[in-house]
């Protein structure tokens, strides 16, 4: 396929050299001549603007940090204007569903598709084509893009219809988040009996407690040391998920207070 890339950084740039390797024409956002440089020793043709990265793609991916951003490239920049009918956009980027449903929208008069496809894992899930895709969007749309997507992405679940990936993400985020905070609170437990947290950690990989969250923590070996690694992502996306949830009405439940947990150890000074 011919794609167009924005936002070769952590995540977005292993996905490059996978797509590259994968047989894919690759034309990447460089903002800077070295970063140029770097990305054309990945297999892919560095551009220098927006209009270098849509013009005659198939589908364009967007790989950028947060929700501001992709409205600044989507919303209020020419990328949409410059995508050719027929193709389709897919966005990788955590965020609201509301700018995805707007996105589309606008979208929609030039007969451009989107897809809010966030992801569940990190690099070395990248590298190793088993990444976790959440795929919101029509069913043909999805299809199109498929092959670029299983590139890195394994399993590629087909959600639902446009926003249904970022409500599909947010809700794991939410959980996988409030799984910190809970471990975090049972270690603030387990100190006040004086023991080590090491070793709760080693025992409770073999218990029924087991989960990815607990798996990442006993990595890192402690909750203080994993909420420092994993914080800046995390945190965006607890308040992005609160925010979607107060726009709609509603309130988080009991996962409020171990969201609430994990803030304390994300913040210990507050």
């Amino acid at each position: 396929m011919r794609l167009g890339f924005i936002g070769a950084g952590r995540m977005g740039r292993p996905m490059v050299r996978r797509l590259t390797a994968a047989g894919h024409e690759v034309r990447v956002l460089g903002r800077t001549p070295e970063a140029r440089e770097a990305l054309a020793g990945d297999g892919a043709q560095a551009v220098a603007d927006t209009a270098g990265v849509a013009d005659g793609a198939e589908a364009v991916l967007v790989c950028v940090f947060n929700d501001e951003q992709v409205r600044d490239i989507c919303l209020d920049g020419p990328l949409l204007d410059r995508m050719p009918a027929g193709s389709a956009l897919v966005v990788h980027t955590t965020g609201s569903p509301r700018t995805a449903e707007a996105i589309a929208a606008r979208a929609a008069a030039g007969g451009v598709d989107v897809i809010d496809c966030p992801v569940s894992g990190g690099p070395h899930d990248i590298e190793a084509g088993r990444l976790t895709l959440f795929a919101g969007g029509a069913d043909d749309a999805v299809a199109r893009v498929r092959p670029a997507l299983e590139s890195y992405g394994d399993p590629l679940l087909h959600v639902g219809p446009t926003g249904a990936g970022q409500r599909v993400k947010l809700v794991n985020n939410a959980l996988f988040a409030s799984h910190i905070g809970l471990l975090a609170d049972a270690v603030r437990l387990w100190n006040r009996w004086g023991l080590d947290e090491t070793a709760l950690l080693d025992a409770l990989q073999h218990g029924s407690s087991a989960s990815r969250a607990l798996a990442g923590v006993h990595h890192r070996g402690s909750v203080a040391a994993f909420a420092e690694a994993t914080g800046a992502f995390v945190g965006k996306d607890v308040e992005v998920v609160r925010k979607v949830a107060a726009e709609d009405g509603g309130d988080l439940g009991a996962l409020e207070a171990a969201l609430d947990s994990l803030a304390r150890v994300l913040r210990p000074a507050d």
